[in-house]
């Protein structure tokens, strides 16, 4: 039999090892590095390249110029190409900033919205306090034009007349709302004894006024009535035309109070109806001093006599009534007295152009008692 060594080839070669194999490996690339690098625009062998004129061109040169080294391309190491998971993990590095930066940002974005709503809350308080002074602003204008003008002016007609004094000046209002007004129409007047009204009038001197509703007289003191226990003194003294007072329905063409105030302010005023008759002489010492203009106070040299206004019987009726101009204060004691006195035509006609009507219509007795002299 043959050995197994008789069938392999005579000279076959034994594998290299693994030293050799790397030898080998680097003769090959250090060959390889040492050839000269093929022209690329070397022409193909046996042909003659012509010029452009269709000359014969001359033979091509068998070895380059310049010996350039062969490099093999897959020899180069090349970056390590990036997957599309790691561009976009860069790319999301790079725009994105670290945890600290976005905590930084987002306080910033915090505070600057809080900055825009509290100039928005500024602005929006601002124009709401505008809104509320603006509509309190015309509320008062509103209340200011319907609430009743105040004013210290009346007169006996139109506007200013006696059925407004109530809604001219809040301090009249008794003058519309008053429930013992004066003055009325004295009837049925219970006749009992009545205590006499002492008059202790005076001759005194005296200031006068036509004060623009009528003539007035201020009395220097010292001039007094005693009704009962009541002892009032004697103030001052007008005139009204017609009559203001009326008894049984019937007035005089004029009519003189003469008003009184007590110790603690109580009021009591008598009235003297007027007729045409005999003149009146301290009537005419009144027409004699009367200023020239209104509302200017005269001082006479002279003095008047209160009792001359007077009557001689002194039989009264008596209410609990008002004064009979603004404020219309009430709790004001009227002694009416039934005899009238006189005043000449002239003198009746004198006041007459200063002032042909001032009279206080009347007003409801509500029932009030009246008391006359027996």
């Amino acid at each position: 039999m043959l050995s197994a060594s008789a069938n392999e080839p005579p000279h076959a070669a034994k594998p290299a090892p693994e030293a050799d194999k790397k030898s080998q490996d680097a003769a090959r690339l250090a060959a390889a590095l040492a050839r000269p690098a093929v022209a690329a625009d070397k022409p193909a062998a046996g042909k003659v390249e012509k010029d452009e004129k269709g000359g014969k061109a001359s033979a091509p040169l068998t070895k380059p110029l310049i010996d350039k080294p062969l490099i093999d391309k897959s020899l180069v190491e090349k970056p390590p190409k990036a997957s599309a998971a790691t561009a976009d993990k860069v790319a999301a590095a790079v725009s994105a900033p670290d945890d600290d930066a976005q905590v930084d940002l987002s306080v910033k974005i915090a505070e600057r919205l809080a900055e825009m709503r509290a100039r928005q809350a500024a602005r929006a308080a601002a124009a709401a306090k505008a809104k509320k002074a603006a509509e309190a602003k015309r509320k008062k204008e509103a209340a200011i034009a319907a609430a009743p003008k105040i004013s210290n002016h009346w007169d006996y007609d139109g506007e200013f007349g006696p059925e407004n004094w109530g809604k001219i000046n809040p301090a009249w209002a008794q003058c519309g709302k008053g429930s013992r007004q004066s003055p009325i129409d004295i009837r049925d007047g219970m006749k009992v004894n009545l205590d006499e009204i002492d008059f202790d009038y005076r001759p005194a001197s005296f200031t006068e006024i036509d004060n623009g509703h009528t003539v007035q007289v201020n009395v220097a003191g010292g001039s007094f009535i005693q009704v009962g226990v009541e002892r009032y003194e004697l103030v001052q003294f007008h005139f009204h035309r017609p009559s203001e007072e009326r008894i049984n329905g019937k007035g005089t063409e004029m009519v003189v109070h003469l008003v009184h105030r007590g110790r603690g302010g109580q009021l009591a005023v008598v009235a003297v109806l007027l007729e045409r008759g005999k003149p009146n002489e301290a009537i005419q010492t009144v027409w004699n001093n009367i200023p020239l203009e209104k509302g200017q106070l005269g001082s006479p040299g002279v003095d008047l006599d209160p009792l001359e206004l007077l009557p001689n019987r002194r039989e009264y009726y008596t209410y609990m009534g008002s004064l009979t101009t603004p404020p219309c204060t009430e709790n004001v004691q009227w002694l009416v007295m039934k005899q009238p006195m006189t005043a000449s035509p002239a003198q009746m006609a004198l006041f007459s152009r200063l002032y042909p009507l001032n009279a206080r219509p009347l007003q409801e007795s509500g029932g009030r008692m009246v008391k006359e002299s027996n």
